[in-house]
């Protein structure tokens, strides 16, 4: 008998410190701040009641802003949430001999989460979703009037990428992302229904504290 509770001292004694080494945090925890860019595509799709300009078409820039975040990674898994603040150089023209019209993105709010898993120890692959908010600029002119006016839209965004790590703190990252409107319109406009998504393919670098 004292053989066997001997074998069980043994044993704990080098399961213990295994298991708290498994469970300590990975690399991919804590607060991070991080700068953005990258193309941006925001698709439109006109009704008919727009004149001359009814069908699909989209503004295409460059997007610039930057990101928050918190991570816990539990070794193997990470879970975070994620905020964002970006503007986007993406705008429409449309002119002929009687009509005028120009839509411009303006800045983006997000709020939402990501999972993700590491495949090696300093690459994570990760999904993310959350709440989307645009701001849109539209101006509208013919030869009797002359329309110009904001508004905001909201939506979800739905994104996959990559993070990296470089050395302790500093991390780079690319991310595909797509982001759904709804339907954009104004009282003040007399040109229906614009429905709105997304396409974004964005790069960053970022510290995490």
């Amino acid at each position: 008998m004292r053989k066997y509770i001997l074998a069980a001292l043994l044993a704990g004694t080098v399961a213990s410190p295994a298991l708290a080494q498994s469970a300590e945090p990975g690399p991919f925890t804590g607060a991070r701040v991080e700068g953005l860019l990258g193309y941006d595509s925001l698709g439109f799709s006109a009704d008919d009641d727009v004149d001359d300009i009814g069908g699909d078409d989209s503004l295409e820039g460059l997007m610039y802003g930057i990101g928050v975040g918190f991570d816990f990674d539990a070794g193997g898994v990470v879970i975070g949430a994620e905020a964002e603040y970006t503007d986007s150089t993406g705008n429409f023209d449309f002119e002929d001999e009687d009509f005028e019209a120009g839509l411009d993105t303006g800045r983006d709010l997000y709020v939402g989460g990501r999972i993700g898993f590491t495949v090696t120890p300093s690459t994570l692959l990760y999904a993310k979703g959350g709440y989307t908010n645009l701001r849109l600029d539209a101006n509208l002119s013919d030869a009797d009037e002359d329309l110009g006016g904001s508004g905001e839209v909201d939506g979800y965004r739905l994104g996959a990428g990559a993070e990296f790590l470089f050395g302790t703190n500093a991390y780079g990252k690319v991310e595909y992302r797509y982001s759904n409107y709804g339907s954009y319109g104004d009282d003040n406009f007399d040109f229906g229904e614009i429905d709105l998504d997304r396409h974004q393919f964005v790069a960053g670098v970022g510290i995490r504290f």
